[in-house]
This record gives C-alpha cells, sequence and structure tokens, in this order.
C-alpha cells in the first residue's frame, strides 16, 4: 500500500525568530519557537503512524541531522516561488512514483491519524480531498491525479484559498470529498484552544 500512497509534509526549518511570527508578536520569539516545534513533533508523529511514503520538505534547508528519521522520510528544500509554485513542485514530485498523494503543513494541532487515512480512502472513490481551514485555507489537500492548474492564480493567504480551490476541481469535472474543517495555528488564541504543556 504504501507504494501507491505518499504523505507531502511541508515543514519551515525550526529558528528563532523565523517561524509563527504572528504568534511571536504576543508571545515572543521563544515561546513561538517552541510552539512550532511541538506542532512538528505532532506532525512528524502522526505521519510515522501511517502506511505511506513520507516526503518533507523543508522551507530553507534540509536538515540530516535533526528529529525527521532520515530512513522514515526522504527529504527535499522547497523551490522559490509562492506557496502555488511551491505546492505544485511537491506534488510533481510525488507523483513521479505514487499514484494517490496527499499534503499537509505543520500548522494543526488537532490533525489525526485518523484525518489522514481518510484522506488517503477518500481517494479510492474520489479525485480529490479537501481539508478546509477555519481561515479559508486548507490543512489537507490530495489527489489521484497530478491537476496543477489548482494552485493557478489563487490568492494565497487569504481566505479565498479553500473555496477557489474546491471551484477548480469542480471546472476539472473532479468529485472532491471534504474533511472536517479545523485550525490553524496562527495566534496565541488558536495555540491557547489546545491547552498543551510545553
Amino acid at each position: 500500500m504504501a507504494a501507491e500512497r505518499a504523505l507531502i509534509i511541508f515543514v519551515r526549518n525550526p529558528e528563532l525568530g523565523k517561524v509563527k511570527t504572528r504568534l511571536a508578536q504576543t508571545l515572543g520569539d521563544q515561546r513561538a519557537l517552541d510552539i512550532y516545534l511541538a506542532l512538528l513533533q505532532h506532525t512528524r508523529e502522526i505521519a510515522e503512524r501511517i502506511d505511506t511514503d513520507r516526503l518533507v520538505f523543508y522551507s530553507h534547508f534540509i536538515d540530516m541531522e535533526d528529529d525527521w528519521s532520515n530512513t522514515a522520510f526522504e527529504k527535499f528544500l522547497q523551490i522559490s516561488g509562492d506557496l502555488g509554485d511551491k505546492i505544485h513542485s511537491g506534488f510533481e514530485k510525488a507523483f513521479e512514483k505514487h499514484s494517490k498523494v496527499l499534503i499537509i503543513g505543520s500548522d494543526c494541532a488537532s490533525l489525526t491519524e485518523a484525518i489522514v487515512e481518510e484522506g488517503f480512502k477518500a481517494l479510492e472513490t474520489h479525485d480529490f480531498v479537501l481539508g478546509p481551514a477555519l481561515d479559508g485555507g486548507y490543512y489537507l489537500l490530495g489527489m489521484n491525479q497530478f491537476s496543477p492548474s489548482l494552485f493557478e492564480d489563487i490568492p494565497w493567504s487569504t481566505d479565498q484559498v479553500a473555496a477557489l480551490s474546491l471551484d477548480k476541481m469542480k471546472a476539472l469535472g473532479g468529485s472532491c470529498h471534504l474533511l472536517p474543517t479545523l485550525s490553524d495555528i496562527d495566534y496565541a488564541e488558536d495555540w491557547e484552544k489546545y491547552g498543551w504543556e510545553i
């Protein structure tokens, strides 16, 4: 099963002052970094429990000595460009060897193994799967055929991303399974909902 399935994970290199900058505005750089490290661990542990090939894409440099196992994860560098360019490139790479591909970020504290598995299962009967985020973006996107038009003419980091992506799926004639709507961790109040001790 793993051979046909690929899970792409986009991460930011966890450097002080360079992650969770909106959180840092109220909580400070160190607290923002600590929270992001906790989110990375949460995302990594979910990915490790799923029967899939795993491709982790770093924002600035590939770290071969971090907590992401070099045997459990294939490591890549995100290309330059906007988020659409980066996601397009990640899917293109994954579809070289796989037929069912999901992408997740590392900002969703309420993401679960069951939700990711539901995403993969949905691709057995649907062309696309989407996990909408409360802010209008998405925390998960999946497809069983590479569809680069999904990443064109999207105003990234706006509340229109998920809706416009769904419109594009319909224009392609594809069916989409919607996952539960979840919240990304962008602001202090988002984090406070979860009450993790870190």
